[in-house]
């Protein structure tokens, strides 16, 4: 039976036994939901960096013009870098170009998972398309699902967005045995679902005050949306792209 578990942060990840499991990495505000979006709206790919020294290393190795180089440490721009949320990026134009990007906890998430067996770059607004193609593609594979966290930390927007995946995981058919960690999870979303706007988990959540007050409610709104992409990011040791 396939087993479906929840890391509350990436540091969690254990590099030497990832070889027969599918990680799904989550970075709500918002590293993933930036790879989803972008990818989304035509980017050709994104390359996620562990931090703005090799983004400037990596952007000088291609011709100028063709990549935009994002990134933030601990929520503030990295100087001579654009603003590393969704909108913003997509605003800036990317159709056929390709992203490099630094973030402080979501793009060393997914670098942290390239040993798996596969890796996907999820986010609430694509969560269903990864599942369905999880469910398709890998019945047998046990799936960890990576809360990118906060600097080691817990953070509850990334948990909330695992236990959504965790609620299409038991919509979807087939028996699954879910860890206590991903029943904690599901029960988180269960209990955010239907709350007015203030006491929605990524409202609640210490990162998200902190957002609204850099005036990125947009960028937050953005990422609340859930399943509105039909987009599979996946992960290839080197870049994200489009299935």
């Amino acid at each position: 039976m396939q087993k479906i578990h929840v890391l509350q942060k990436k540091e969690d990840l254990d590099g030497e036994r990832l070889d027969t499991k599918v990680v799904i990495v989550l970075d709500i505000l918002f590293a993933t939901t930036t790879m989803v979006g972008v990818l989304a709206d035509g980017a050709a790919a994104v390359l996620p960096m562990a931090d703005g020294e090799a983004a400037l290393a990596e952007v000088a190795r291609h011709p100028p013009g063709s990549c935009l180089l994002a990134g933030e440490l601990n929520a503030e721009t990295l100087p001579g870098f654009l603003a590393a949320t969704p909108t913003n990026l997509i605003a800036e134009g990317v159709k056929g170009r390709t992203l490099v990007y630094a973030t402080t906890n979501g793009t060393p998430a997914v670098l942290a998972a390239r040993s798996a067996h596969a890796v996907y770059v999820a986010a609430l607004s694509n969560a269903q398309a990864v599942v369905d193609h999880v469910v398709r593609h890998h019945p047998d594979n046990t799936v960890l699902i990576v809360c990118a966290g906060s600097a080691g930390r817990f953070n509850l927007e990334d948990f909330y967005g695992a236990g959504y995946v965790v609620s299409l995981f038991r919509a979807a058919e087939g028996r699954r045995d879910y860890t206590d960690a991903a029943i904690a999870a599901g029960l988180i979303h269960a209990q955010g679902e239907g709350q007015p706007e203030a006491r929605h988990p990524l409202w609640l959540a210490r990162a998200g005050p902190r957002m609204l007050q850099k005036d990125l409610e947009s960028e937050v709104r953005h990422a609340a949306r859930k399943s509105w992409i039909d987009l599979v990011a996946t992960f290839d040791g080197t870049r994200v792209v489009k299935l």
